[in-house]
């Protein structure tokens, strides 16, 4: 069975950074096919950011040129860089796979970008 854990988030100002990271266990099948999504309050869940299998990579428009994903295959980890961080990036942040079926959703990561 996957297990997904995420962890790193945090209280950060804005312009500030954070370093998101996804511990993978179980029978996935790429950690080089995971993405992050967010779910702000009152919103839906929203695709931030994907690794397709090899070295392509998909941002949303809102965090493009902020935001950088990486995986660790050694450690079956999934990272997420956040630089320059928004109020708007506030949401609780989750790793899946990035194609067309989810594995069990982990308990994701609260990141809050405040002053």
């Amino acid at each position: 069975q996957v297990r997904l854990v995420e962890s790193g988030g945090g209280l950060v100002q804005p312009g500030g950074s954070l370093r998101l990271s996804c511990a993978a266990s179980g029978s996935i099948a790429s950690i080089n096919a995971m993405a992050w999504y967010r779910q702000a309050p009152g919103k839906q869940r929203e695709l931030v950011a994907a690794l397709t299998r090899g070295t392509s990579t998909y941002y949303a428009d809102s965090v493009k040129g902020r935001f950088t994903i990486s995986s660790d295959n050694a450690q079956n980890t999934v990272y997420l860089q956040m630089n320059s961080l928004k109020p708007e990036d506030t949401a609780v942040y989750y790793c899946n796979n990035a194609g067309a079926y989810s594995y069990p959703w982990g308990q994701g990561t609260q990141v809050t970008v405040s002053s």
